[in-house]
């Protein structure tokens, strides 16, 4: 079996960790023990690019389950738990590519190690493999029988490829099904990147005033939590539909340019490039601490913001923070960027809590299990999760909190699909 992983002694310390998450994940407990019983997924390799975290190990351990043969390479250079990978390798026999850290060059020969194992089906978190096959291998495309598709950025690049009739294959989009970014993005997000700003920083966020760019489900996630720890919030958005929510949320909002001025701590969660700019930087007060959430390490123009300081006015000054030293009116401004511009939660902390990607990864499985099914029905383009999938999960998640809700009577039916009855 090929690999690639930083320490194979690492094995003992990521199958605990492993197993610690498995606990909180009971829906994809029950999934892959069903799995296990039916092997859905019989004869067909499956190739993963998605945070390789113990979240992840339980999902490749289901698919595993389900008669899938499955070939797994990081999404992000900065996410990798190498404990994790070195377990995935030696005790679950799963073809690992990941290593904390790892350069650019070495991140793209990790994408085509998964695809020279041919997969019929991709998961993939920020459309990087998907995008790779179609752009370097595209006679391969023939051979996949569909894809899922885990985050928003992911989700961007996919429509835009449908649009312009460059999808060569089916895919699902995993990130919108409610039992998704209704909780991951909202709840995992939001606790998630305040956990890897504190790490990163010891930083207290009581008191600080926090500028927060965008108000999507994990923007809200985000500002509802760093004002739950007693900071102020401001928001700023494009969409004013969302801003307006956010202003009848109780939080402030206005434009980068005045909010540049004001805050203590950014967090950029926009999907976007360049949300942080060369006149945001110049205007920001000393020591202001600079985080991103979103996919990409795009939405901080940290070029811009490197040519400012000049080469020799940057340095380490903790783990995963580097100081920027930006020319002011007033003397040198100190800029401090968290974990490269990278995703902050996953680079600096663990990522999600394992309970609530317990639906997220629940609906991977599902998904994939539905794609093999229907792969000769689907066209090349980007479908929902089956609302089916959607409602079961949040079923089996509440079964498994304990919690019961009403059912409707048959009177309550016959209401609800009726238009004769009136005022």
């Amino acid at each position: 079996m090929n690999f690639d992983i930083a320490d194979p002694a690492l094995a003992d310390l990521g199958r605990q960790r492993i197993a610690w998450a498995d606990r909180n994940m009971p829906v994809l407990t029950s999934i892959r023990e069903r799995f296990a019983k039916e092997r859905p997924l019989d004869g067909v390799t499956v190739g993963a690019c998605l945070h390789i975290t113990t979240e992840t190990a339980n999902l490749l351990r289901t698919l595993k389950a389900g008669g899938a043969t499955v070939v797994a390479c990081a999404s992000n250079p900065l996410s990798t738990q190498d404990d994790v990978a070195a377990s995935l390798v030696r005790d679950e026999g799963i073809a690992t590519f990941a290593v904390k850290g790892e350069d650019n060059d070495t991140y793209y020969r990790h994408l085509d190690a998964v695809l020279d194992e041919k997969p019929q089906i991709t998961m993939d978190d920020g459309c990087d493999l998907v995008s790779r096959l179609h752009m370097s291998r595209p006679e391969q495309a023939a051979g996949v029988l569909a894809g899922t598709e885990e985050t928003t950025t992911g989700v961007i690049r996919l429509r835009a490829m449908e649009a312009e009739g460059a999808l060569r294959y089916p895919i699902v989009a995993v990130n919108d099904a409610d039992t998704k970014h209704m909780f991951d993005n909202r709840y995992g997000t939001g606790q998630s990147t305040l956990d890897g700003i504190i790490r990163a920083t010891n930083v207290l966020i009581a008191g600080k005033l926090v500028v927060i760019a965008g108000y999507g489900y994990c923007g809200k996630g985000v500002a509802s939590r760093a004002r739950g720890l007693g900071a102020q919030v401001i928001v700023t958005e494009v969409d004013p539909l969302r801003a307006l929510e956010a202003v009848m949320d109780g939080f402030r909002v206005e434009p980068m340019e005045e909010a540049a001025r004001e805050g203590d701590i950014f967090i950029t969660v926009t999907g976007n490039r360049d949300v942080l700019r060369a006149e945001h930087f110049s205007a920001m007060r000393d020591g202001a601490l600079l985080a991103n959430s979103g996919h990409f390490d795009v939405e901080i123009d940290l070029r811009s913001l490197g040519q400012l300081a000049g080469g020799e006015r940057r340095r380490e000054v903790r783990p995963f923070v580097e100081e920027f030293l930006v020319p002011g009116p007033d003397g040198d401004r100190r800029v401090m960027v968290i974990a490269e511009g990278r995703l902050v939660n996953l680079s600096a902390a663990e990522g999600h809590p394992a309970a609530v990607m317990d639906m997220s990864f629940a609906n991977q499985a599902l998904t994939g299990e539905w794609a093999v099914a229907n792969a000769s029905s689907l066209e090349h383009r980007v479908y929902d999760v089956p609302r089916e999938i959607d409602r079961e999960i949040a079923r089996l998640k509440l079964e498994t909190m304990g919690v019961d809700i009403d059912r409707l009577t048959p009177a309550q039916e016959e209401y609800l699909s009726s238009w004769r009855v009136g005022t």
